[in-house]
């Protein structure tokens, strides 16, 4: 067996279901890390209201679409830790007690900040803008040592090791300073060609029928430039040839269609239908396995209760000791219930 060496600590809001970005992306990554990391997977729907507090509806049944997600994907509640964010209140206290120690200033400096303030057209909230105090909580109260991200959270996780940092200047050595793991699978783009997010109504979800990835492959963005299909197309750029790049197993055929597609002697509908054909193939026995887990609720809320309280356990001895360290520790010896 293979010997588990340091703890990681990622996650993803609740905010739908997963689509091929995040399976790209984030949870094939994930699913090797399993083999010799200490894996705490969070589901952080507490983010979720830091830009969408007024919609809370979806939220509940939202948190059970990802988790299905994520075990079609191969992420094993009996190897790494589930965690529902908001079951373990030790987050929410440790990020208030962190706010101590972080100036508004700094906070306003990080780029996602004005970034979704512009993206989304937001009225920003306190929360919105202690978002990073609340994820240099979620990653510490676990003592993480390493947290897999994407370039865009690269500040999120500086800021996270400058609480870190400050944190044992101030009251001792407790907290180690996290590294970002930057992930080496490429980010897929949107059928439109822009960033995949579902709110812009672009992603293939895993959860999506054969014939609901084939109608979205077949509306692809491909070749602005190409009005005809004997016109020579470009390759590079091109959604289509990304996605092939990415889930055709047929490397030698690809590479021919991309010969003829630059030449004009294969036209847009061809090449659509084989990337349908593939995805379909290639996602096929997730969405068995996904089914089988979307059917089982009750399966599913055991999974988030037996990790989140495997998570409590360890999140309540670190506030302890950052109580104790920050002269709240009269509290540690009061007999109340968690």
């Amino acid at each position: 067996m293979a010997q588990i060496s340091k703890r990681i600590l990622t996650g993803h809001r609740p905010t739908g279901p997963r689509h091929i970005g995040h399976l790209v992306g984030t949870l094939k990554t994930w699913v090797e890390l399993q083999a010799d990391h200490d894996c705490f997977f969070l589901i952080a729907d507490l983010h979720v209201l830091t830009t969408d507090y007024q919609h809370p509806a979806n939220i509940r049944s939202n948190i059970l679409e990802v988790l299905a997600d994520w075990l079609a994907a191969g992420i094993d509640p009996q190897r790494s830790t589930i965690v529902l964010q908001s079951a373990v209140p030790e987050h929410s206290r440790l990020a208030l007690l962190f706010a101590m120690l972080v100036s508004e200033s700094r906070l306003e400096r990080v780029p996602t900040y004005k970034d979704q303030i512009q993206q989304l057209n937001l009225q920003p909230s306190l929360g919105l803008l202690t978002y990073p105090v609340l994820q240099a909580a979620d990653i510490l109260v676990y003592k993480a040592s390493l947290v897999p991200v994407g370039e865009d959270q690269l500040p999120h996780i500086e800021l996270t090791r400058e609480v870190a940092r400050r944190f044992n200047q101030l009251y001792g050595e407790v907290f180690p300073e996290p590294e970002a793991l930057l992930s080496s699978m490429p980010r897929l783009p949107g059928t439109d060609n822009r960033t995949m997010h579902a709110s812009y109504g672009n992603t293939i979800l895993l959860r999506d029928t054969p014939a609901e990835t084939t109608r979205k492959v077949m509306s692809m963005y491909t070749d602005p430039t190409r009005i005809h299909a004997n016109d020579p197309g470009h390759v590079e750029g091109n959604p289509v040839f990304v996605y092939l790049d990415q889930f055709d197993p047929q490397t030698e055929q690809v590479e021919d269609l991309k010969s003829r597609y630059r030449a004009g002697k294969v036209g847009d509908v061809e090449v659509k239908q084989r990337l349908a054909r593939v995805l379909n193939d290639h996602l096929a026995p997730l969405r068995e396995r996904r089914a089988k887990f979307a059917s089982q609720p009750e399966l599913l809320m055991d999974i988030l209760q037996k990790g989140s309280r495997h998570a409590r356990e360890i999140a309540r001895q670190t506030l302890a000791e950052v109580q104790e360290a920050m002269g709240l520790s009269l509290a540690n010896e009061f007999d109340l219930p968690p």
